[in-house]
């Protein structure tokens, strides 16, 4: 599968599995939301203080599963490089984040005031490989 064809999956399906490497070497995985950047970047919004977030800043490689809302169906497997974009300068991928996923925020000066609270950042991935390419 090439990667525009991946990107354009997850413009369409949000859910997926984040995978990273814990210092051991085993994978840590969370359930996330991704979205697909305005370049060629997918974004997955999460806190500072998350495991992922100290894993990626260790070892920047990650896999992501995009399933559909239903779990079963067509899905997508995603390998990458992320890198953590941090606030304030996340603040502007948040709100393209949240307005690719859900649409329009109702108070977009509350929502900011959240990420701040929250603690936000956002985890960019850069695509370099997508599947599958068989199946079995």
């Amino acid at each position: 599968m090439d990667l525009a064809a991946a990107r354009a999956f997850v413009r369409d399906h949000h859910h997926a599995v984040l995978a990273t490497t814990r210092r051991d070497g085993t994978p840590q995985m969370s359930p996330v939301l991704v979205g697909a950047g305005q370049d060629d970047a997918l974004l997955i919004s999460t806190r500072t203080t998350a495991l992922k977030v100290a894993n990626i800043a260790r070892e920047p490689r990650v896999h992501l599963c995009v399933l559909p809302d239903g779990f079963f169906g067509p899905w997508v497997q995603i390998a990458g490089t992320a890198e953590i974009v941090r606030l304030p300068e996340a603040l502007d991928l948040l709100i393209a984040y949240y307005r690719q996923i859900s649409g329009e925020h109702p108070d977009w000066d509350g929502y900011r005031a959240a990420m701040e609270r929250e603690r936000r950042c956002v985890i960019r991935v850069t695509p370099t490989a997508a599947g599958p390419d068989r199946s079995g």
